[in-house]
């Protein structure tokens, strides 16, 4: 009986062994923060704006609104794995609001080296700003027309892929790019470049007068 009872023990443990499977390998963890190349409905090559929570508790960001309205997926460059939505869009202020999948994210507030401290008053003319993009990378330079309405720009390029790129003054996110233009060459030959931005502000204000996603947004690290 004892050694019927030892095989049967033997034969139990042996099943258990081989039916159970493995483990699932944990999910990879994905940073995200401003400055963040991102692509928007499969195609469309674009940048995150900021991230961090709305008054709903969501993990929000933003991007420019010609990357893709509500229902648009959202993934990380070079990856296929979605990690957000465009939940929210306005074409006049040229933003869309992405609601990200929590489990699948880390969100920083210093993104590469380009910090977002917080949210910034807007910036008067001539002030100084930056804005990172992931192809040109950090670039400042003077905030050179301001209005009308709720727009400003900047002295430089904006490179494709760029568009919903962060711009900031004295490390707090003053703006978002979502467009540019050269100006004519003059009699001495100089072409120059302008990047076209939404005050954060504007955006702030619009979806806060909503109420939807979005609204209360406060960026991580704030």
């Amino acid at each position: 009986m004892q050694i019927t009872r030892w095989r049967l023990a033997a034969v139990l443990a042996l099943l258990l062994c081989v039916g159970l499977p493995a483990a699932p390998p944990a999910a990879a963890m994905v940073i995200l923060g401003g400055g963040t190349a991102i692509v928007v409905d499969g195609v469309n090559d674009c940048t995150l704006t900021t991230i961090g929570r709305d008054r709903a508790g969501d993990v929000v960001g933003f991007t420019a609104a010609k990357c893709g309205g509500p229902g648009a997926t959202v993934a990380i460059a070079g990856s296929n794995a979605t990690v957000g939505t465009v939940v929210a869009a306005n074409s006049e202020l040229q933003y869309a609001v992405i609601k990200f999948d929590v489990p699948d994210i880390i969100a920083v507030s210093d993104y590469a080296g380009f910090a977002i401290n917080g949210i910034g008053p807007d910036p008067e003319w001539r002030r100084s700003t930056c804005k990172f993009g992931p192809v040109s990378g950090q670039y400042c330079n003077a905030i050179t027309i301001v209005g009308p309405g709720p727009r400003l720009s900047m002295a430089g390029p904006i490179q494709a892929g760029e568009f919903g790129a962060p711009v900031t003054a004295d490390g707090l996110l003053v703006g978002m790019a979502y467009g540019g233009y050269a100006l004519p060459a003059t009699k001495y030959g100089y072409v120059g470049t302008i990047t076209q931005l939404t005050p954060f502000s504007a955006i702030l204000a619009d979806v806060n007068a909503s109420g939807g996603p979005g609204s209360g947004f406060v960026p991580v690290g704030s």
